[in-house]
């Protein structure tokens, strides 16, 4: 874990921008909700809107971010307005609460822009318990949301709008279906059933904090498609927690609310949220949790006590989401593994033709698009052979194939880079050997993802042509592929 946080690359400094704009944004949010003469809680919620404006937006144009982040509060006011209404009525509040969840869960099959409002909508939702809103805080509230979201557009889209020199980021939509064999479906479903087991014995648990159950339960499922990789969530989002209310005892019940010693704690945690979620969630819970801890030492209630409610809760939500997966029209691990390895495949063939392309000429071949696709792939299989590779997984055999695949295939893509500034380079020739080379890229990938045992390719001699040296190192990255694929009979890469 703090491997993967130290050392973990991040090419053009994308994650840092990334945190930084993020502290400025939502210290500018804070800072124009204090002016505003908003409430400590009104500044809270402004805080929360626009860390969520920041984060959750991921659309793969600017044009489109800034549309999503347009939609927010059109989404989040009125979920805002029914939480406040329903505040002293629990069966309605509790039974509006669980279909923003299943609604804001299936909206991502409308892809990220779904996805995005979705998020605002169960967040929005989830802060007015929080905060406990009535409908007296409500125009309080409403004002901190939509200057909050404008303070979050001003930051982005004209502050500092880096993704304006970058190509548009791909991001793979899930795998697909009808029905109840959708994903997306499924996992409505799923969150609904957990989040209403939550919601019950989180109020067993504690009447006023319950909802913590319910945002675990939430947040397990986001990002996530099968079962395997909620639960490997799930359990990252435990052990998150828990070395952060570790810390929580050293640093936030000291500070114990003091303006000055708080705010720079929460924008450290703000920092961290932001620059770790791409790498570790473990480390993203543990932001997450301190600032949790933070918000409550300025709201006069942080104590040894709530953090031992809060674990409970968590624990309580964790449950409910693993028992979910598990028995609520469960998606096995491996048919989303399958679906992901067979698209970075044939994103792999798809970057090596366009790259042959350019140094062949041709004037609107751009491989760039495609390698930030595949790049976008290669995280969904990380993220779905988790499972296997996970040190609690008992399976040395699956675990030691699932390791391979990834390695052949950061292999793929550490050569497409390379082929890639190749064929950027003005002076770079075409070869002929380059189109036979893609060929049998191409024949390989048909192999791979058609289930042919074996991908034959012939011993080659070494080469000084850049170009298809890197084309040689694909196919004999793809040709080992076949091993660890297509293992025995019986023996899946992943189980069933």
């Amino acid at each position: 874990m703090l491997k993967r946080m130290f050392v973990a690359p991040d090419p053009g400094r994308a994650r840092l921008r990334f945190a930084a704009r993020a502290v400025l944004g939502i210290g500018l949010a804070v800072v124009v909700c204090g002016l505003a003469g908003h409430s400590l809680p009104g500044v809270v919620t402004g805080g929360l809107a626009a860390l969520l404006a920041l984060f959750t937006v991921t659309d793969a144009t600017v044009r489109g971010q800034a549309v999503t982040t347009a939609l927010l509060p059109v989404v989040g006011l009125p979920v805002l307005a029914a939480a406040a209404e329903l505040h002293d009525d629990p069966m309605l509040r509790d039974l509006t609460f669980l279909a923003v969840v299943g609604a804001g869960v299936y909206a991502r099959r409308f892809g990220p822009r779904g996805h995005s409002l979705g998020v605002f909508a169960f967040m929005t939702f989830f802060v007015a318990q929080f905060l406990h809103a009535t409908p007296g805080r409500l125009p309080e509230l409403s004002a901190s949301v939509v200057l909050s979201v404008l303070s979050a557009v001003a930051v982005r889209f004209g502050v500092w709008c880096y993704e304006r020199r970058l190509p548009p980021a791909a991001v793979p939509a899930p795998p697909g279906g009808t029905g109840l064999n959708r994903i997306t479906t499924r996992q409505a479903v799923q969150a609904t059933a957990g989040a209403a087991f939550a919601l019950v014995a989180g109020q067993l648990v504690s009447g006023e904090r319950w909802y913590w159950a319910v945002g675990a339960t939430w947040w397990i499922f986001v990002n996530t498609t099968s079962r395997g990789e909620t639960l490997v969530r799930g359990f990252r989002r435990v052990l998150g927690t828990v070395i952060g209310l570790a810390l929580g005892f050293l640093v936030a019940v000291p500070v114990h609310g003091a303006p000055l010693p708080t705010a720079v704690l929460v924008a450290v945690c703000v920092f961290g949220i932001f620059y770790t979620a791409a790498v570790s969630y473990t480390w993203m819970m543990l932001c997450v949790t301190l600032l949790a801890e933070s918000l409550y030492g300025l709201l006069g209630v942080l104590s040894p006590g709530l953090l031992a409610l809060r674990l409970a809760e968590t624990g309580v939500g964790a449950l409910g989401a693993v028992l979910a997966v598990l028995f609520v029209l469960p998606v096995t691990t491996h048919a989303v593994t399958d679906a992901w390895i067979q698209r970075a495949l044939r994103c792999v063939h798809a970057c090596t033709a366009e790259a042959a392309a350019r140094l062949a000429g041709t004037p609107d071949a751009d491989p760039a698009p495609r390698v930030a696709e595949l790049e976008q792939l290669l995280g969904r299989v990380r993220l779905s052979l988790a499972p296997l590779v996970h040190p609690l997984n008992p399976m040395r055999g699956r675990k030691r194939r699932a390791r391979r695949v990834l390695a052949l295939l950061d292999d793929c893509a550490r050569e497409i880079r390379g082929l890639v500034a190749v064929a950027a380079d003005p002076e770079a020739s075409h070869d002929a050997r380059l189109a036979a080379a893609c060929w049998r890229v191409e024949a390989a990938v048909e192999a791979l993802t058609g289930g042919a045992a074996e991908v034959p390719v012939a011993e080659r001699p070494p080469v000084t042509e850049p170009a298809l040296a890197h084309l040689h190192g694909i196919e004999r990255a793809l040709a080992e592929l076949a091993a660890p694929l297509r293992g025995p009979s019986g023996s899946p890469l992943v189980g069933a």
